[in-house]
């Protein structure tokens, strides 16, 4: 009688470490399809969050072509200083959204900063190749002023794609930045705006 409850108790034990088990793994599958096939792609994202990578991507690259001006063009502390933080911002999350691309299988924008492609009609905020023109050639007092100008409306540009991407997205991390740039860029708009004497 002994034998046969000591297997008795072997064989619940069994039963219930195999239910224990089976649980686990349900849920572990519910877990990665929590997201259901409401238009959501591999990876928990979706169009709108494709289309943001690219585009903030580009919007990125010419704020920092922006302030890399300020370095050499700039008379104040103030803009010089904002545009070093603009910078070190914006460099690590275009390399962040570059990454997310990539993992998705798509594409990521060619660099185009330089090269005279005028993307304004499309992307909120961006400068067309006349104005990023001018602000190259413009130094001192009038620098300052074109800069802090055409900051406050690319940033508005960069808040308004934000806002879209918090609204439509679905991959967590993107709408997080997207969170992000809205509180981060907000912030600066302000700081720029006193700085026009706006504020």
């Amino acid at each position: 009688m002994t034998a046969q409850r000591g297997f008795a108790r072997r064989t619940v034990a069994l039963a219930v470490t195999a239910s224990v088990a089976a649980l686990t793994l349900a849920a572990c599958g519910d877990n990665s399809d929590s997201k259901g096939s409401s238009g959501t792609k591999a990876g928990g994202h979706n169009a709108a969050d494709v289309s943001f990578s690219k585009e903030m991507i580009q919007h990125h690259r010419q704020a920092v072509e922006m302030a890399s001006l300020a370095a050499d063009h700039a008379s104040s502390a103030q803009v010089k200083s904002l545009a070093t933080k603009i910078k070190g911002a914006q460099d690590p999350e275009i390399k962040t959204m570059s990454g997310w691309l990539t993992s998705w299988g798509e594409k990521v924008p060619q660099d185009m900063t330089g090269m005279g492609h005028d993307m304004s009609s499309s992307t909120p905020g961006m400068m067309t190749d006349a104005d990023m023109g001018k602000l190259e050639k413009a130094s001192g007092a009038m620098f300052d002023s074109m800069f802090l100008n055409m900051m406050v409306e690319h940033h508005e540009g960069a808040v308004a794609m934000a806002k879209t991407e918090k609204a439509d997205g679905s991959y967590r991390p993107a709408t997080a930045l997207a969170a992000d740039v809205i509180t981060a860029q907000s912030a600066e708009i302000s700081q720029m705006n006193k700085m026009l004497g706006k504020g």
